[in-house]
């Protein structure tokens, strides 16, 4: 006997997917105002010209939001969680010294929501149009039965490209380099197991507006990469500082010795409530502590990388001893 279900009947609609590609075709276009893809949009894999870089080198970088994901959408605050996305793979490729070029979601969601959707890329869209990057393509999978319907999966990826000479090299790193720090905007997209726990264990301590201001989105830090390359500056090595916080993400940058630092205090409001709960030492290795960003110069390249981007600080220097050791000024 012949069956007569169908795939909308399983609970994917392509139909409904096709037409959802469509209406994002305007955020899509934000992001191609002066890039542009070798192609068109919508077909199976996106294209890009390299012809204009002498010796070209990929770079890539993958990301997504982690546990921040579920206050974000217990709040309503798709836009952020598509900002977020973003910077975590982007930032990761400016550490390079590449550009990046083209950026691609994944979006696993339960059942097709048109507006969740809509909202996501926008503000995906906000941030590559900010730093010159073209959403090239994406995947939304409908999957209901295994995702959730008060979920929603988000990966991000990003390519990029860098001449082979501008490419930074972490092995140039010498005692006595300068590290400069940049503040995060936020507690990012890392360490949010913890800051849920915190907020399960002592509820109502933390304010809306103090939790508002923890969810702001990752901080883009292309400022401070094209304002290094307009000054004619090279630095040694940049870090994005995510999971790990200072020390982790600073450490794998060299061998043989390390770095002393003292950053300025957290200003975030109500993050003294947060860290009050959370075990001193472990503070640095889970949080950014209000420093997002790292780069290494010599020393006759501080006063220009200070004006790198806004609100440059001197946060140490390079060191014979192995290893980051960090210090809160006035702790």
């Amino acid at each position: 006997m012949a069956g007569n279900l169908t795939y909308q009947q399983a609970g994917v609609d392509t139909r409904k997917a096709a037409a959802i590609v469509g209406d994002i075709g305007t955020h899509v276009r934000r992001t191609q105002q002066t890039r542009k893809l070798w192609g068109a949009f919508g077909l199976f894999a996106a294209c890009y010209d390299l012809s204009s870089y002498k010796q070209p080198v990929i770079v890539t970088g993958c990301d997504g939001v982690g546990t921040k994901l579920e206050l974000l959408l217990e709040h309503d605050l798709l836009e952020t969680a598509g900002k977020d996305l973003v910077a975590m793979s982007v930032n990761d490729i400016l550490t390079t010294g590449g550009d990046p070029l083209l950026f691609l979601d994944y979006i696993g969601i339960a059942a097709l929501d048109e507006e969740k959707i809509t909202r996501l890329i926008a503000g995906m869209a906000d941030y590559l149009e900010a730093c010159d990057c073209i959403l090239a393509g994406g995947e939304t999978a409908e999957m209901p039965g295994i995702v959730p319907a008060d979920v929603i999966e988000l990966s991000g990826f990003c390519i990029g490209c860098a001449e082979k000479p501008d490419l930074i090299d972490p092995t140039t790193v010498n005692v006595g380099d300068v590290l400069i720090g940049y503040p995060s905007d936020s507690t990012h997209a890392n360490g949010w197991s913890l800051v849920r726990r915190v907020l399960r264990e002592f509820p109502g301590e933390v304010t809306d507006s103090e939790l508002a201001a923890w969810l702001k989105p990752t901080r883009l830090y292309h400022d401070v990469t094209r304002d290094l390359k307009k000054s004619g500056i090279k630095p040694k090595a940049m870090a994005h500082i995510t999971g790990g916080g200072l020390p982790e993400n600073l450490e794998r940058l060299f061998r043989g010795m390390g770095a002393d630092l003292e950053i300025p205090r957290w200003e975030l409001p109500g993050i003294d409530k947060l860290l009050s709960h959370v075990d001193a030492q472990d503070r640095f290795h889970t949080f950014n502590m209000g420093i997002g960003w790292v780069t290494i110069v010599a020393g006759a390249d501080v006063d220009a990388a200070l004006t790198a981007g806004p609100g440059g600080h001197l946060i140490g220097r390079m060191v014979p001893e192995e290893g980051v050791r960090v210090r809160v000024s006035g702790e």
